[in-house]
């Protein structure tokens, strides 16, 4: 299917424009984080206690946060988990920090079970789960979050370095490098919570975006060997140009099942089809704007040998 027939935009020429956007929105996005200091991180990196609690009827989040407002805990973030009859609810790890007496979490945990069990009956009321994250743990899975989107980055740098050339490598890099952070800027520009979920749908928007930014390259390969003698800025527009229909439709398909995941999915993969949805997006325009645009920066520093 081709949407598109003779179609000769030029994106190149507009590129500039198009990077200058992109770091308006980087660099709002990263004094947010400043202000706010930080992202908003659940409590799989910042530590603390998950407890999910399933109910006969569906809960009240009102009537929920008044019972921890009892015990002192009404800051815990409550959400509500939609067809199931239960909450979530996290409590930050000061709540439940270690002591001179000994671990709180025990104590805080016996304090809601007795709570919820006075307020809605013993029988009446299941804990589905309780996780308890400490604050080490908690600053390990950070530490492997980072090196593990790392290690990504370096790996993809690897593998274009030996399909393509180096140049190709460090382009989609660099073009993922803005995917990431766009998606964190929006996190933070909302205050959504970015957890292991969020984390997932981050390495997830790499592979998705690194496939699309291949497709782009390989046809740019293509054009060099056919047209040798076009200058190089016509020759990745007239690329982008040919592999415009493939790239709108697949990231379509891609955003019309996450939009449905977002619409109806329900809260746990909220923030998680979230984080796809606006990556998915930024991944097509830096396919576009960011990652062919630094071939042809590239090619003016260091110009191929003819």
């Amino acid at each position: 299917m081709n949407l598109f027939r003779n179609i000769n935009f030029d994106f190149v020429k507009y590129r500039y424009t198009a990077i200058t956007i992109s770091l308006v929105i980087i660099t709002a996005g990263i004094i947010s984080m400043i202000i706010k200091g930080g992202l908003n991180l659940g409590v799989d990196f910042r530590g603390g206690v998950l407890m999910e609690i399933a109910f006969e009827n569906n809960p009240d989040v009102a009537e929920v946060r008044s019972v921890l407002k009892t015990i002192n805990l009404e800051e815990s973030t409550i959400q509500q988990v939609l067809n199931r009859n239960s909450i979530i609810i996290r409590i930050n790890k000061e709540k439940v920090a270690e002591n001179a007496e000994g671990t709180v979490y025990e104590k805080v945990n016996k304090q809601i079970t007795e709570a919820f069990e006075n307020k809605f009956g013993k029988n009446k009321i299941r804990f589905e789960r309780v996780e308890y994250v400490g604050p080490l743990v908690g600053k390990d899975l950070k530490s492997k979050a980072v090196l593990a989107t790392i290690f990504s980055w370096l790996g993809i740098i690897i593998y274009l370095s030996f399909r393509f050339e180096f140049k190709y490598g460090l382009a989609a890099v660099l073009a993922l490098i803005h995917d990431v952070l766009i998606t964190l800027s929006f996190f933070s520009f909302l205050n959504k919570e970015f957890n292991l979920t969020v984390l997932a749908a981050i390495l997830t928007l790499i592979g998705f975006s690194v496939n699309d930014t291949i497709v782009i390259f390989d046809r740019i390969r293509e054009d060099i060997r056919l047209y040798p003698k076009d200058n190089y800025p016509s020759l990745v527009n007239r690329s982008i140009n040919e592999t415009l229909s493939r790239t709108i439709l697949t990231t379509l398909t891609a955003i019309f099942s996450v939009v449905v995941l977002f619409l109806f999915g329900g809260p746990v993969i909220h923030d998680f089809a979230f984080a796809l949805v606006i990556g998915f997006i930024s991944g097509t325009y830096s396919t576009v704007y960011i990652a062919a645009p630094i071939l042809i920066d590239w090619e003016k520093i260091f110009p191929r040998k003819k």
